[in-house]
């Protein structure tokens, strides 16, 4: 029996004689020389929104986190387990990367489950629940709108969500200096899966635009 399913050990034989092949060079320099992005990408964990096949990044260039939901909670240094906080903190002080973009996508099934408040929790731990609660007040006012269909409340909550991540990324004292001396730089942005068009959001209005490409 093999060690690992069939179907991943046929995608790294092909990684190794295509990918690896043409980029070995590079591979190898990042082994010796370590890990430099200057962008870190913070995605939801889902498997049809990869940060690195959207943007066509290579080896080195992103540094990528992803949770159910592409959210970022507070800061909140209290002893506990904060495995994405520790993601930024290594991002920020160690990488000492220039931009932080927080990604979220259409059809978010995690979104859909902080909408849902009628549907029993997964596990008794409901991890989902407690985790998706970071955007309770925003899915209960999206919830109470009867004015939008079930897929536009989805998409306004998946776009509201990112402002709420880029919110509590500037509670955590490193970003918001590095923000406040022009050293670092937020950006929110919304890729829809069926399309394929990826939107940013506008600083200053918090509006989600389509990027004109060159």
């Amino acid at each position: 029996m093999p060690h690992l399913p069939d179907h991943l050990l046929a995608g790294y034989r092909n990684f190794m004689n295509g990918r690896y092949l043409t980029e070995s060079g590079r591979y190898r320099e990042l082994a010796r020389e370590g890990q430099a992005p200057e962008t870190m990408i913070v995605a939801c964990c889902d498997s049809r929104a990869a940060p690195e096949a959207i943007f066509d990044a290579g080896p080195g260039e992103l540094f990528v986190l992803r949770n159910v939901g592409n959210l970022v909670p507070p800061y909140e240094p209290d002893g506990e387990f904060h495995s994405t906080s520790a993601a930024l903190e290594f991002a920020v002080q160690s990488l000492k990367v220039k931009n932080i973009v927080v990604m979220g996508h259409g059809r978010c099934g995690g979104i859909r489950a902080a909408l849902d408040t009628t549907s029993a929790p997964l596990s008794p731990g409901d991890f989902i629940g407690k985790w998706m609660s970071l955007i309770a007040p925003a899915a209960e006012t999206v919830s109470s709108s009867t004015f939008m269909t079930a897929t536009e409340r989805q998409t306004a909550l998946e776009r509201i969500s990112i402002r709420y991540s880029l919110a509590n990324l500037r509670t955590f004292p490193c970003v918001s200096i590095l923000e406040g001396k022009g050293r670092l730089s937020l950006h929110g942005a919304w890729f829809d899966i069926s399309t394929g068009e990826l939107w940013a959001m506008n600083k200053e209005t918090g509006d989600f635009e389509r990027p004109v490409l060159e």
